[in-house]
């Protein structure tokens, strides 16, 4: 065991099992410890050592960045102690030069520890996986949570006007008025969502690791805590994604989305996949929702079925007076609309102190007829 005494370069360390032993595991067998404390030289080379293994290994290393440098600090007050005692006339320089030395090592770490993660593709650690109770406490305006566990979607309509179309075991969190120049809302699972047009007053929806920008259009997002894909996808309008401020990202990428293209993001590898023609993507396809796939343009179409289709759509329930709307016919585009702003067109397109109510998924349409 007398050959360490000849190590002389950091290869020697790395070569010895004992020493991977010990650094890896805290199993000191051979004595390392009392060893590297016999002579301040020789720490230096071995926490060297210490430094690179570690580095190599950290991906199968259950030790947090806070670990390392506390056991460094462990380490260091035990060579302060041996120096003391001994009383070396260099004392106070040499505590100057641990302490330098003791920096270095501690960036050095953190250094090798994000290259080795970076190199070997897990640029997206634990720490870089965005929950919706984070995005939501860095909001400091009062919210309103509303969670759909029911088991079919849910329209919310926002103070703005516009809509959002919550599937099942998700759930959204939005101000009630909103207030500033900026419209936010968190989104956790998935929603289709409509939003009124306000080049004034952007609007920003946050999901686990992205934030969607828009000013007025439709899209869904289907963000799941337990899942490792992030999906945008753009019916009208345009939209710009990116990753949102509490990610530590290598680079600030933003992909910009017209009607009929998509974006998956890689939530581990944090790459984003643009996707131009979204009926080339299977799952994109099978995962349409009625909302993605009926028209709202209309020619000559009575009112009942116009209805029909919004009830379709929304998975909502219309009450109208259908005698008196049996020969209303109307010709209108509500393409690019929220779920209110559909009900407005169409109510005063009819004409007559036509009216209508929403509670929840029940709309109640009151009218004296067609004009």
């Amino acid at each position: 065991m007398q050959k360490r005494n000849n190590y002389t370069e950091i290869e020697d360390f790395l070569g010895d099992e004992s020493f991977q032993l010990w650094i890896l595991s805290k199993v000191d067998e051979q004595g390392w410890e009392e060893w590297t404390l016999e002579n301040l030289q020789r720490a230096k080379l071995v926490e060297d050592a210490r430094l690179l293994l570690l580095a190599m290994k950290v991906p199968d290393s259950k030790l947090s960045s806070h670990q390392v440098h506390e056991s460094l600090q462990k380490t260091w007050f035990k060579i302060e102690q041996r120096e003391e005692l001994s009383r070396n006339t260099l004392k106070t320089r040499k505590l100057k030069i641990q302490r330098y030395w003791f920096s270095g090592v501690a960036a050095a770490i953190l250094a090798g520890i994000f290259s080795v993660w970076f190199f070997k593709g897990d640029v997206l650690s634990n720490d870089n996986e965005i929950t919706y109770k984070e995005l939501v406490e860095e909001n400091s305006e009062g919210l309103v949570e509303q969670t759909n566990n029911t088991e079919k979607s849910q329209t919310i309509t926002l103070s703005d006007g516009s809509s959002v179309l919550l599937q099942p075991n998700s759930k959204l969190s939005y101000p009630k008025i909103f207030t500033g120049n900026e419209r936010k809302v968190y989104l956790s699972g998935e929603g289709f969502f409509e939003i009124s047009k306000n080049p004034k007053k952007p609007f920003f929806v946050y999901a686990n690791e992205l934030v969607t920008r828009v000013v007025g259009t439709s899209f869904r997002i289907k963000a799941y805590p337990d899942q490792q894909n992030v999906e945008v996808l753009v019916r009208t309008g345009k939209v710009r994604v990116k990753s949102n401020d509490l990610v530590h990202a290598p680079e600030n990428q933003e992909i910009v989305l017209l009607p009929n293209q998509a974006v998956r993001f890689a939530r581990k590898d944090f790459v984003f996949n643009k996707i131009t023609n979204i009926t080339a993507d299977p799952v994109l396809v099978n995962s349409a929702t009625n909302i993605e796939q009926l028209s709202f343009e209309f020619t000559d179409i009575p009112v009942a079925q116009i209805l029909e289709t919004i009830e379709q759509a929304y998975l909502v329930d219309i009450d109208f007076p259908q005698d008196k709307l049996k020969d209303c016919r109307l010709t209108t585009s509500l393409s690019d609309q929220p779920l209110a702003e559909k009900l407005k067109i169409i109510c005063k397109s009819i004409g007559n102190d036509t009216n209508y109510e929403m509670n929840g998924n029940q709309i109640v349409i009151t009218t004296s007829g067609c004009n």
